[in-house]
């Protein structure tokens, strides 16, 4: 049971690092055009727009992938506490 939680847990954080990775490749002109990055927004993007559809950017600034992250931070916290009910 444990093995499982350790394996839900390295994905919600791989995937907040994916989050994390893709939203620099906009700083990059092109990144996000480049194979890995056409990769990543396949990935990246369905998540992001269910929070884009209720935090709209200010200005330039788009601050729905930090709550995204947050989510998926508070995700797994409770996927923690999920665990620890049943093993302990």
């Amino acid at each position: 049971m444990f093995q499982l939680y350790q394996i839900l847990s390295l994905a919600l954080t791989i995937y907040s690092w994916g989050i994390i990775v893709y939203i620099f490749m906009s700083w990059f002109p092109g990144a996000r055009e480049s194979s890995f990055g056409e990769m990543l927004g396949k990935i990246c993007e369905p998540y992001l727009d269910m929070f884009r559809k209720f935090i709209p950017p200010l200005g330039m600034i788009d601050f729905s992938p930090i709550i995204a992250i947050f989510v998926l931070q508070l995700a797994k916290t409770g996927l923690y506490e999920f665990f620890r009910m049943f093993l302990f």
